[in-house]
């Protein structure tokens, strides 16, 4: 996120803020204009309260894959076979708030698979080897890619650093990318010797923010977290805490959408870290204690994949500016335009060619022409675009709009963004 506390603060259209803070409940009617938290500005003379403790409101986290309001169209051709084995081709892009989006260079695909295990000794040695000057240049947000040990299991997922605790002195991106090298690195190490068991997400998120808060070159922090566990016979277990999200898309319909989890109108579910200085200071001249949500609390779901399903992890620097039907919309077009989605007497099936569009070739990395770069692409670029765009109303303002109407708030809603696809191609029989 762009921060829960100064993200709105360039935006010089914005009034000051009206006196005090206003927390209202999200409902999950709301999502299908989620604006997840609004961000208080700089101009208010208040420390803002996202960092800390709120007054909180009961929230409906049902976790329903048909939003209301979302058309789904489906296929009579399109089944699923439950012998099918199935490979998830990953992909990318993120542009940092205030930098200019460069398809080419903020593009990452995943690496091809490995059959050896990991030579790190420990996840701390795994994520010290990650030169931090070679992190992608998404700003707060990250994003993560890892097969599971030396399985066709894969995990990917997004973190969003709260930047309101840029105000304590803190560089909340260290928590957020810190957090998806440990995941990764875990991921890739697994079974840990304390962790034996199948890999899911809710654990996979649990074991890297141990390592964050014993990590002491990670002085403080806080982020949201939206990941998922995939394998190969099609089975996604997701797990959500906060405001990222995520979509299930397959054949022009909406599979499912998540709600996000919040605490009150501006507050989202957010891991955190306080630094030890902030900790002594609270001891010795009180003060609210900073908020912080354990991974137990993730929302958690199951999902079933078919053959040419596009999966979109994003940051709410997309979802604050893309509405679910819009990346329905950017993701049908780009499917049908590149011949991934075709007509077949009427309804629409996958095309024969989806396994060469996404280079699904097991021995190189993916480029810029993969099916699943250019969908990661087009949605961080119109994210991009809405967000920088005075006229165009997109989830945020519409939000704004509503509960606070006297903000007069239009257009979009400047952030980082990072958007991760990923493309399911069903698996040739040997």
């Amino acid at each position: 996120m762009s921060s829960a506390i100064t993200g709105a603060a360039s935006l010089a259209r914005r009034p000051r803020a009206t006196s005090g803070f206003l927390f209202l409940c999200l409902s999950a009617s709301s999502l299908l204009a989620p604006a997840h938290a609004i961000r208080s500005t700089a101009s208010q003379s208040h420390r803002s309260l996202s960092l800390y403790a709120p007054q909180t409101c009961p929230l409906n986290r049902d976790s329903s894959p048909a939003a209301s309001g979302l058309r789904s169209f489906h296929s009579s051709s399109h089944t699923w076979k439950s012998s099918s084995q199935f490979a998830y081709h990953v992909a990318a892009s993120y542009s940092a708030k205030g930098h200019k989006f460069n398809a080419q260079q903020n593009l990452y695909t995943h690496d091809p698979y490995d059959p050896n295990k990991t030579e790190a000794t420990s996840l701390r040695e795994c994520k010290t080897s990650k030169d931090p000057r070679r992190r992608a240049r998404s700003g707060q947000d990250s994003f993560f890619y890892s097969q599971v040990g030396t399985t066709k299991s894969t995990t990917f997922g997004v973190a969003d650093g709260v930047g309101g605790w840029v105000e304590s002195g803190v560089d909340p991106a260290d928590f957020s990318h810190g957090l998806c090298e440990y995941m990764a690195c875990a991921a890739r190490a697994w079974p840990l010797p304390s962790k034996r068991s199948a890999l899911h997400p809710k654990e996979l998120l649990q074991v890297a923010y141990d390592e964050v808060i014993e990590d002491e070159s990670i002085v403080g922090g806080g982020s949201t977290a939206c990941l998922a566990v995939a394998e190969p016979d099609g089975s996604v277990e997701v797990a959500n805490l906060g405001d990222s999200g995520f979509i299930h898309l397959g054949m022009n319909a909406v599979r499912h959408f998540t709600h996000p989890q919040t605490h009150a109108f501006n507050t989202p579910f957010q891991l955190s870290k306080t630094p030890q200085r902030m900790l002594v200071q609270m001891a010795v001249f009180g003060g609210p204690s900073t908020l912080s949500d354990l991974p137990k609390v993730s929302s958690v779901t199951h999902h079933r994949v078919r053959h040419g399903d596009v999966l979109v992890f994003a940051t709410d620097g997309v979802w604050d500016n893309l509405s679910p039907q819009d990346v329905l919309g950017i993701v049908s077009r780009n499917m049908v335009a590149l011949g991934a989605w075709v007509d077949k007497d009427g309804a629409m099936d996958v095309s024969h060619e989806l396994h060469k569009l996404a280079q699904a070739d097991a021995n190189r990395k993916a480029d810029s022409a993969a099916l699943q770069a250019k969908l990661a692409i087009a949605i961080a670029k119109e994210a991009k675009e809405t967000s920088l765009n005075t006229r165009r109303d997109g989830p945020f303002a519409k939000e704004v709009q509503k509960y606070y109407p006297g903000e007069n708030w239009h257009g979009g809603k400047p952030d980082d963004i990072a958007a991760v696809v990923a493309l399911v191609v069903e698996e040739p029989v040997e």
